[in-house]
Order: structure tokens, then C-alpha cells, then sequence
């Protein structure tokens, strides 16, 4: 018995080992662009019955993201929202950090976000079209993580980005 689980633990050990290594010698690519190469990437969009600026707004109020987006815990911006400026926040069970890249008041937010495993690239725009505003949202997912698990990441980033967009929606027509 001491055996089995002198073996577990080895085991346990040896993975966390690894995916340290992993974290510590992985490298990304921070760029406003997403990365078209990435394993896991995602496009979307949504009609939104409010203006550019409406919507930029609600976004850009990172401090009040859980409020309306349920998959978002603990979100904090680290300074003024504008290019360069930090935040912290959950998704999915990740701790993610993330910096701000774009910041174009009524037209365009992006961020990069690193999290265990994964490094990502969000791009959202803004179009005003007729009294409303089409909302486009690009995203890229790559990671060791990311990659070994590319269909469940590629799956869980298209319901997830649905469900943002829905969400901004409601939020946003208030």
C-alpha cells in the first residue's frame, strides 16, 4: 500500500514539475492582432439595440463585469481603463491577468490575458449600423494547456463568447 501511494505521489509530483517547466519556459507573442496560427480561435458578433458608446461603456467597467456576466468572478482593474492599464479576474475556473492593448472610446477594446496553461488575445469592436451597434469580438487561445486540450478550449471559448455577447446585450439595452 505504501508503495501505491509513494508511486502517486511521485506522479503528482512529476506532473506539477512539468507544468511548471511548461509555465516557466513558455513565451507569447503580445500583439493586438489576434494570433491566427493559435490552436483555439473564435469569431463572433451581436446586433445590440444601443450605441457605441453605450456598449464601449458597460465593457469598459471591469470593476461591474460579474454583475452582468456570470461566468466572471472577481474582476478588478488595476488603474484608469486605457492602453497598458492591468486587470485580474476569474473565467472558467482560471485566475487570468490581463493588460489592456486597445482602448478606443465607442470603437474598439482588446486586452491579453495570461492564464495557467493558456495565453489568449480579445479584440471587440464596435460599428454603429442604423440606430444600433454590431458588436464583433475575435479571440485566439494558445498554451501548452490550450493545446493539449484544443477541443474542449475551442468549444468552451465559442459557448463562452455566446454567452458574453448575450449578456453584454441585455446589460448594454438596459
Amino acid at each position: 500500500m505504501k508503495k501505491l501511494i509513494y508511486s502517486i505521489v511521485a506522479i503528482i509530483g512529476l506532473l506539477g514539475i512539468t507544468a511548471a517547466c511548461l509555465e516557466l519556459f513558455s513565451s507569447y507573442k503580445v500583439s493586438t492582432s489576434i494570433n491566427l496560427n493559435a490552436p483555439v480561435k473564435t469569431y463572433q458578433q451581436i446586433t445590440i439595440n444601443a450605441s457605441p458608446e453605450k456598449v464601449y461603456q458597460v465593457m469598459s467597467d471591469i470593476d461591474h463585469w460579474a454583475q452582468w456576466q456570470q461566468d466572471v468572478t472577481e474582476p478588478k482593474l488595476n488603474g484608469p481603463f486605457e492602453k497598458g492599464s492591468s486587470f485580474d479576474w476569474k473565467s472558467g475556473g482560471l485566475t487570468i491577468h490581463s493588460t489592456i492593448h486597445t482602448a478606443i472610446p465607442g470603437q474598439k477594446i482588446g486586452w491579453s490575458g495570461k492564464a495557467l496553461g493558456a495565453f489568449a488575445i480579445h479584440n471587440w469592436t464596435f460599428v454603429a449600423e442604423n440606430g444600433h451597434t454590431t458588436v464583433k469580438v475575435e479571440e485566439s487561445m494558445e498554451g501548452w494547456l490550450v493545446y493539449v486540450m484544443r477541443n474542449k478550449f475551442q468549444k468552451g471559448l465559442e459557448t463562452s463568447l455566446q454567452v458574453w455577447l448575450k449578456n453584454l446585450k441585455a446589460k448594454a439595452e438596459q
